[in-house]
Formats: structure tokens, sequence, C-alpha cells
């Protein structure tokens, strides 16, 4: 892996890190904790993307930008899968959170792809 391919992979995982922290305050910040299932699916796909981000930073594997990237999709249609759609907030929370962490990490997958690395 070059240096270079790291340097830029790192900031993308930051940035995953950062997103799940705004996904597990994001029940509080929006007003829907008191909803049980969108709240939850929150802090747990929150918690998850937050050890994946952590443990990309300390030790990039491709497998975890894939994970962390169908966890994306995943928040993007669970609002309609988990039936908490007519809830505006925690569904443009879920959509918006999941298209950036899809977009980041699918993005750190093609880098890591399309950048000579020592094999």
């Amino acid at each position: 892996m070059s240096i270079e391919y790291r340097g830029s992979s790192r900031v993308k995982d930051w940035i995953n890190l950062i997103l799940a922290v705004l996904l597990f305050i994001s029940p509080w910040v929006l007003g829907y904790a008191g909803e049980a299932v969108p709240a939850w699916n929150a802090w747990i796909l929150a918690v998850v993307i937050a050890i994946l981000a952590l443990a990309a930073i300390s030790a990039f594997a491709v497998w975890e930008e894939w994970i962390t990237g169908l966890l994306g999709i995943w928040l993007i249609i669970a609002p309609w899968v988990l039936s908490f759609a007519a809830n505006p907030h925690a569904l443009w929370a879920h959509v918006v959170l999941g298209v950036i962490t899809a977009i980041v990490s699918f993005w750190s997958v093609w880098d890591y792809r399309h950048t000579p690395h020592a094999a």
C-alpha cells in the first residue's frame, strides 16, 4: 500500500468516524430519541460504523470499507424497511448520513483499486 493512498484513505476513515458520531447523536439533536426503531437503528449502526472507522484508521483493510458502504446503503433504505419514513427527522438523518457514508466508503474502495500499492 502506498503512503499516498494510506494518507487519503485515512482522511476518509476520519470522515466516516465523524459521520458515525453525527448519526449517534441525531436522535437527541433532531428529536426522535423517543421513537425506539429509528433511534436504536441510528445508535447501533453508529457504533458499528465507528468501530469499523477506527479499525480502518489503525490498520486499513478494504473489507472494512465495503461493510461500511453497505451499512450506508442500509441507512438509506432503513426508513422504509423499518417503517419510520413518516418521521421526517429520522428519515432525512438516515438518508443523508447514509448517502454520505456510502459515498465516502465506496470512494475509498475505488481509490484502493486504482492506486498502485505494494503486494
